[in-house]
């Protein structure tokens, strides 16, 4: 499994769509990145109770009077990553391309193997 992208689409109002050197292609909707977010304050990285969204998981009766979701600005980290600055004023988390492999919502990697 290579964490090393070939091209990276991004739209801010959708989501990323990766095609990895391997051949393997990865779609990650808006919603679903936002509450896979790798920082320390959503994955309770310093002892303290994760902080995830749940974007993805939003069943609400009326949507239209929740603001939409979506990325402000997108910019690489070195050569490893991508930090996005989320339109609900999150922005610390930094998404390594490897991170990004590890939470592939494909069917062929979300199955037990």
């Amino acid at each position: 499994m290579s964490a090393e992208p070939e091209h990276i689409a991004i739209s801010k109002s959708k989501g990323i769509k990766i095609d990895w050197k391997d051949g393997h292609h990865s779609d990650y909707p808006l919603a679903y990145l936002r509450d896979e977010c790798p920082c320390a304050t959503c994955t309770g990285a310093h002892g303290t109770e994760p902080q995830k969204s749940n974007y993805s998981e939003s069943k609400e009766l009326f949507p239209m009077f929740k603001p939409t979701l979506k990325m402000l600005s997108v910019e690489p980290v070195g050569q490893y990553a991508i930090r996005i600055d989320w339109s609900d004023g999150h922005n610390t988390g930094i998404y390594s391309f490897d991170h990004f492999r590890k939470i592939c919502p494909c069917s062929d990697c979300r199955s037990p193997s």
